[in-house]
């Protein structure tokens, strides 16, 4: 089980065939429900190999491997893992490939450590016990770290409700308000690490996405005036051009927030860069996202004066266009 919630991460290894595809496989087929069974499968299939490689070892003969009980607990240990990628804003596509809509929760950070802290305590408490029961000559009694499994998992659990219901209180607060005499046609509220009450907001209007720090506990969302506006960009044939690229069309159909800009190159070609506005805060909550002006999971494509495809730009990479762009 602990292999199996591990293994839909496999997808890692489509960034063999570049960045840009590894971008639009990620939390694809191997996080979604089908491809749960192919990966669970794997898995139960290499421990096969392995038992038959070790010569079928059986330590009770009345009680040999269930090889189909085993599956489904494959099964169960990957959903764990899509619950997890689900609470975060990143998202994942359970439904693939009949459905390729994303879905996140929004609740949780990418890393969160207060439950990092919550499940290393699962861990490590049952050593400290044993530890002292050694000294003091105790017998331990039922299955050891039980306790603090269950424990830590209900303290999950109790973060979750928490987070779940500042989140709905951050987004009614947001959908109550106008941003400059407009009203929003989406509000997002993410979060932050740690604080259950603090979260980043983005509002979109028709023109515009107005960005604000959201304060759960209470009613006014950005009382100080710290709102930013983002304006939404002229759509233009070069951004078309772009948005019509592998690259540009993996982005797009991924970020929730898309906004681009246009600059003009010294050799009359354009870049068009793309920016997801729900990891804009990102920069600020981690500074080392930010650094040389970088736009967190930020991406961009570079076109020559016929807004053709010359490459694409992943995070600081610069590579030829993939998957049918043209190569020039």
């Amino acid at each position: 089980m602990t292999l199996a919630a591990e293994a839909p991460d496999l997808d890692v290894f489509t960034r063999l065939r570049g960045p840009v595809f590894g971008f639009a496989h990620h939390r694809g087929f191997t996080h979604s429900f089908l491809g749960l069974f192919l990966v669970s499968g794997f898995v139960v299939g290499c421990i096969y190999l392995i038992w038959r490689l070790r010569g079928r070892p059986i330590k009770d003969p009345k009680r040999p491997p269930r090889w189909g009980l085993l599956f489904l607990f494959a099964y169960v240990a990957g959903l764990s893992h899509l619950l997890l990628d689900f609470t975060n804003n990143y998202g994942l596509r359970p439904f693939w490939p009949f459905w390729e809509k994303w879905y996140s929760w929004d609740i949780v950070f990418i890393f969160e450590p207060i439950m990092f802290g919550l499940l290393l305590l699962g861990l490590i408490v049952p050593s400290l016990f044993s530890l002292i029961n050694e000294e003091v000559g105790a017998r331990e009694r039922g299955l050891k770290g039980r306790g603090a499994a269950i424990g830590a998992l209900v303290g999950v659990l109790a973060m979750y409700g928490v987070r779940d219901y500042q989140h709905r209180r951050a987004l009614e607060a947001m959908q109550a308000r106008t941003y400059q005499n407009a009203e929003p046609v989406q509000v997002s509220a993410y979060p932050t690490m740690i604080n259950p009450f603090q979260w980043y907001g983005v509002a979109e209007t028709t023109g515009f996405f107005a960005l604000v720090p959201v304060d759960s506990r209470i009613p006014e969302v950005d009382p100080l005036g710290q709102m930013e506006l983002r304006y939404k960009p002229e759509e233009t044939a070069i951004t078309l051009a772009a948005k019509r690229s592998y690259l540009g069309r993996a982005y797009l159909d991924w970020a929730a927030h898309p906004i681009t800009e246009t600059e003009n190159l010294d050799n009359g070609g354009y870049l068009v860069e793309f920016e997801d506005l729900r990891f804009w805060y990102s920069g600020y909550v981690l500074p080392w996202l930010r650094r040389g002006g970088g736009k967190p999971l930020g991406a961009g494509v570079e076109l020559n004066h016929s807004l053709q495809v010359v490459a694409d730009i992943f995070g600081k990479q610069r590579v030829p266009p993939e998957d049918g762009d043209v190569r020039h």
